[in-house]
């Protein structure tokens, strides 16, 4: 629906023919010149059926009151119209008085009209309405022939055609003069050109022949030029009628453009009476467009988005990726603050825009998304940590617009320069805020993943003490292109490695993360579910690896987009040479739920995905997710061969290096029973330890500043009640997701029993008898291990939220 601020039948191609008879009638006449889109749209409102030929059809299309106005326009108001503003144009240019021309053309237009319509019935039926010049010409050289047959001269024909229609003209002319245009307009109108053509070409033949071959064979040559010049010109007039108005459109469009800019602005634009609204033939670009379509969008912004939008698909086409390119130039030069600067990525149109500029405005891009990354720390530290990047990457942007020769490099360096400071300044003060108040920097990560720019990232190992980079590395060598499972319980911190693969694994190696929930799961069709794995598959690369993949199209949003995906994946590989892809599919059980629901069928997915693990040896593929393949029995029936990599608890190296060292200079120290407490109660669980030492900042950040820089076991203890609190959500996903109703009970029932406590086997099936398929599956997720014949909680702080839980129930 068209927003009132928006001028009726402006920017569409697919206007509302003016209602007046006359008009109208002139209307068609210029959209069949300059806006054949128009033209055509018009005729589909009319009859979408008007190439067909059925009867029915044909019956149907009778009974059309529109289609029989078309026909009125085309075939009798044209007509008229355009007879008589040519007798009027010979009377003018033969001097006859004013008067003369206006009695002419009144009488021409009334008799031509009646006696149109009397004669058009019987010689448009027999000749057929529409064959106009062509049939009368054909009957024309009849007519010659029959005359100069007794002559025997061809080219005595020839003369009589070309004469024939010079004679009839000014028969017409002469006819027109005596009788006040009256006769010369029945002449033209009511029988048509046909009339004029048919008696000039007899005469024509008769003179041709009295008057010699030579005559004839002269005018005849002079007559095929003539035809073949108006022929040439014809068919090419699309070619050279742009280039020949294209001066005096550009005047007019100035024109427009100033007359607009000295009106007041709640005045209603011209801009939709500029030329690149109304003829669709114009190539050349229309300079000042864009200025102008800028000027619109400030005065009225539902105007000049519609005229924005009219322009992307259109011939001039640049004057939008002009207007795109200002406006997130302006988004960006608005931003005055870290706030701000951290939210512009979201504006940013940067797969709407084939151009050079494309590649800055991911660099804004990239940058904003990492300040907005770090506003999401909830500690000065992290956000000095996310932010240091930024200043670099800030810093590097100026250096290379400032070498820079292009274009653009004047309208964006200041905004990169004018982002430096403020990003530059935010990060002095949370250093002075964090001077007076000598706090202890909180390094710690809590609730997200984390990312390649937090030092804090430790690398996990497996279970036999190798380095799980390394070991995804190994496997990635092998030709036989098993796919990957880093399986592992919720928060041992896959997503957290997937994030860092970029600087983990050779350059050789692109990391494409792909999170399986939010968006990509959550995707209504085909083609948005593709569209979603594609650009976070080009997001990952860019990010991780500098590596920036092929450009994404709008087709996989439309027919087939599997076929689109599987071309794009093509130009991808390409693109790869001689490198690998690592694509890491995260949560893939989010995917397993939506086939579930029945938004996506499995054939579809997994076929896909099984078609790209085979056939694309360019591509590895690596699965994560707090389930195995076994649990879905669809998905092993698609991925054969699965490579488990177990991700598991930290080793105790690096899990005392998370308590006391997690990042350069870092401030606190701790008790050496303290830190063994932790480690006690953590199990080396790298989100527990997160988690509780936090808590254990934020508890001594309270303390007085002389006893404020150690951690004893009293402060170990007194920080978990506020850690089960605050990680209250990674608890209840345990609840929720891990275990079922018998596998709770146990838990709860073990968790009873106090620290360390191990319960037999007998003991536990003597109180849930028949649950010996939950028992296993609680192993199964590490929730709980086997002891001396017993069992026992693997983590007490999981076991102390369960007691509590079981407490308040």
């Amino acid at each position: 629906m068209t927003s009132p601020n928006v001028p009726r039948n402006a920017y569409t191609d697919s206007p509302e023919q003016h209602p007046h008879l006359i008009l109208g009638s002139l209307q068609l006449v210029f959209w069949i010149f300059f806006r054949r889109s128009a033209w055509e749209n018009h005729l589909q409102r009319i009859d979408p059926t008007l190439d067909s030929d059925s009867k029915i059809k044909r019956r149907l299309r009778w009974q059309n009151p529109d289609f029989w106005k078309l026909l009125i326009q085309a075939f009798l108001v044209l007509p008229v119209l355009a007879n008589s503003i040519v007798v009027a144009l010979v009377l003018w240019l033969l001097g006859a008085p004013v008067e003369k021309i206006v009695s002419g053309v009144g009488w021409g237009v009334a008799l031509g009209v009646a006696l149109g319509v009397a004669s058009g019935v019987v010689w448009s039926v027999a000749l057929g309405v529409g064959l106009g010049v062509g049939w009368g010409v054909v009957y024309g050289v009849a007519l010659g022939v029959a005359s100069g047959a007794g002559g025997g001269v061809a080219s005595g024909v020839v003369l009589g055609v070309a004469s024939g229609v010079v004679l009839g003209v000014a028969l017409g002319v002469a006819l027109g003069v005596a009788f006040e245009v009256g006769s010369g307009v029945v002449l033209g109108v009511g029988s048509g050109v046909v009339w004029g053509v048919v008696w000039g070409v007899v005469l024509g033949v008769a003179s041709g022949v009295a008057s010699g071959v030579a005559s004839g064979m002269a005018l005849g040559v002079a007559s095929g030029v003539a035809s073949g010049v108006a022929l040439g010109i014809g068919i090419t007039i699309n070619l050279w009628l742009p280039v020949v108005l294209y001066p005096f459109l550009t005047v007019w469009n100035i024109l427009l453009y100033q007359l607009d800019k000295r009106r007041k602005a709640t005045k209603p634009s011209f801009l939709r009476w500029h030329s690149a609204f109304w003829d669709e033939w114009q190539r050349l670009p229309l300079q000042g467009l864009d200025e102008y379509v800028l000027l619109v969008m400030r005065r009225n912004p539902q105007e000049g988005k519609a005229a924005f939008n009219y322009l992307s698909t259109s011939r001039q086409r640049w004057a939008a990726q002009a207007v795109q390119i200002e406006l997130d130039a302006r988004e960006l030069e608005r931003c005055t603050d870290v706030a701000a600067i951290g939210n512009a990525y979201r504006n940013l149109a940067l797969g709407e825009l084939n151009s050079p500029v494309s590649s800055l405005l991911s660099s804004f891009s990239r940058i904003s998304e990492d300040v907005a990354a770090a506003l999401n720390q909830n500690s000065s530290y992290n956000q000095r940590s996310v932010l240091t990047p930024a200043e670099e990457r800030l810093n590097g942007l100026i250096r290379e617009l400032t070498r820079s020769g292009d274009k653009y490099t004047v309208r964006f360096r200041p905004i990169a320069y004018s982002w430096y400071e403020i990003v530059t300044d935010y990060v002095r003060e949370l250093a002075e805020v964090v001077e007076l108040r000598q706090e202890i920097d909180n390094p710690y990560i809590i609730g997200v993943p984390l990312t390649e720019q937090q030092e804090i990232f430790v690398k996990p190992v497996d279970l036999s003490g190798t380095y799980i980079s390394t070991r995804i590395e190994q496997l990635l060598l092998d030709r036989r292109r098993p796919p990957l499972l880093l399986y592992g319980q919720p928060r041992m911190g896959k997503t957290s490695l997937l994030n860092n693969l970029g600087r983990l694994l050779p350059s050789t190696i692109i990391p494409m993360f792909v999170d399986l929930q939010g968006p990509v799961s959550s995707a209504s069709d085909y083609g948005s579910f593709l569209s979603n794995i594609a650009r976070s598959m080009a997001k990952s690369a860019q990010r991780q690896s500098a590596f920036t993949l092929p450009s994404l199209g709008d087709q996989i949003l439309g027919y087939d987009p599997f076929t689109w995906f599987d071309e794009w994946l093509d130009e991808v590989e390409e693109a790869l040479q001689p490198n690998i892809a690592l694509l890491a599919f995260d949560e893939f059980e989010a995917l397993d739920n939506a086939i579930t629901k029945g938004r996506f069928d499995e054939e579809d997915v997994l076929g896909m995905l099984r078609h790209l693990i085979q056939h694309r040896p360019r591509f590895k593929v690596v699965l994560a997710g707090s389930h195995t393949i076994e649990e879905f029995q669809r998905w092993a029936s698609y991925l054969i061969n699965v490579q488990v990599v177990h991700i598991s608890y930290l080793k105790q190296p690096e899990a005392r290096q998370l308590i006391e060292q997690p990042v350069k200079d870092f401030t606190l120290r701790y008790e050496l029973n303290a830190v063994d407490r932790v480690l006690q109660l953590t199990r080396c669980h790298p989100f527990l330890i997160q988690l509780l030492c936090a808590e254990i900042i934020a508890l001594k950040n309270e303390q007085d500043p002389y006893i404020r820089r150690l951690a004893t076991l009293a402060d170990v203890e007194a920080a978990i009640p506020e850690a089960l609190s605050v990680g209250s959500f990674f608890f209840a996903d345990i609840q929720s997701n891990q275990a079922d109703a018998a596998g709770l009970a146990i838990l709860q029932f073990l968790a009873a029993q106090g620290e360390g406590a191990i319960v037999s086997r007998l003991t536990i099936l003597q109180h849930f008898p028949d649950k010996s398929d939950a028992l296993n599956l609680l192993l199964q997720r590490e929730l709980i291990e086997e002891v001396s014949e017993g069992y026992r909680f693997q983590v007490e702080l999981i076991r102390r939220w369960f007691a509590s839980s079981l407490s308040v129930m």
